[in-house]
């Protein structure tokens, strides 16, 4: 790698940490940067100056070619437009040549998401160990909340207040936002802190803890909900998200706001919450069929 590149990079990646951007966001904006590295060094690029508008499109079929969805490479293209508009800023660049790239497109797809028959067992089934109650006080939480992964593993004892059954949660761009609990997970909450207090290391303020008594990790939460859906006999995978994913369906079934789950699940734009109108689709057709005069079939 050429070393100003990749020393301008480092520098950038030091301004993203100031401004408190996550662990998970640092890494996938190092690792799309460094990608953009290695493809201007192969095309014997050593400054970023250099980059044009057309290695940046060729940057991006790259990445197709290789198998990266479009999703994927908006990402990686969003990461090289920051890093231009940095260099902007300190007077290296003096226009953006990402700017006007975008990604093909990916095929639209719909956030998985259970139903309440298939939720019952799971939140239902008793506890074998300490282990398995943690897992279970998650998954309530989590489908209570409509928790992101990260924001379950970040959730510190203080941020549940039993007084008022709500939950502070610190979201995407260190976006803090307060969402209600309700009574069954409160009830697991309440149940689980004196375990907790049994086995975590002193000075731990994690909500969630691991073997060790420390905060666990989100590799931890996706292993530990697959085991424990094989074990109350799920037939699939039970990814976390799609707790977060029912909550939402279940939420918007219930009340048609929008709005509200927009708020509920902390996201930035109306327009991320309104897949979920489409995944809710189905439901609205089998109600439209039942209830519309003129799509009613006449009985024989």
């Amino acid at each position: 790698m050429h070393a100003s590149q990749v020393a301008w990079a480092e520098r950038f990646e030091t301004h993203l940490r100031e401004r408190q951007l996550s662990a998970h966001t640092l890494y996938n904006y190092r690792r799309d940067l460094a990608s953009a590295i290695d493809f201007c060094r192969a095309r014997n690029i050593a400054e970023w100056p250099q980059l044009q508008p057309a290695d940046v499109r060729a940057w991006a079929a790259h990445l197709h070619r290789n198998g990266l969805s479009g999703r994927s490479i908006q990402r990686s293209l969003c990461a090289l437009r920051a890093l231009c508009r940095y260099l902007i800023g300190e007077g290296v660049l003096s226009r953006n040549p990402a700017q006007d790239i975008r990604a093909p497109r990916s095929p639209a797809t719909l956030p998985h998401s259970l139903d309440i028959d298939s939720l019952q067992p799971l939140l239902e089934s008793r506890a074998s160990n300490w282990l398995s109650q943690r897992d279970i006080t998650m998954m309530e939480l989590m489908y209570s909340c409509g928790l992101r992964l990260a924001e379950l593993t970040g959730l510190d004892v203080d941020d549940v207040d039993r007084t008022t059954a709500e939950v502070r949660v610190l979201g995407k761009g260190s976006k803090t936002r307060i969402v209600p609990v309700g009574r069954k997970a409160l009830a697991a909450v309440e149940a689980w802190l004196p375990v907790r207090d049994v086995y975590r290391t002193a000075g731990e303020n994690a909500l969630f803890i691991n073997r060790r008594g420390t905060r666990l990790s989100a590799r931890s939460v996706q292993q530990r909900f697959r085991r424990h859906a094989l074990q109350a006999g799920f037939d699939g995978r039970l990814h976390p998200h799609a707790l977060r994913h029912s909550f939402a369906t279940h939420i918007l079934e219930s009340s048609g706001d929008l709005r509200a789950v927009q708020e509920l699940l902390g996201h930035a734009n109306l327009r991320t919450t309104q897949v979920y109108t489409h995944l809710d689709f189905q439901h609205l057709a089998q109600v439209y069929d039942q209830a519309h005069p003129r799509a009613r079939k006449k009985a024989r």
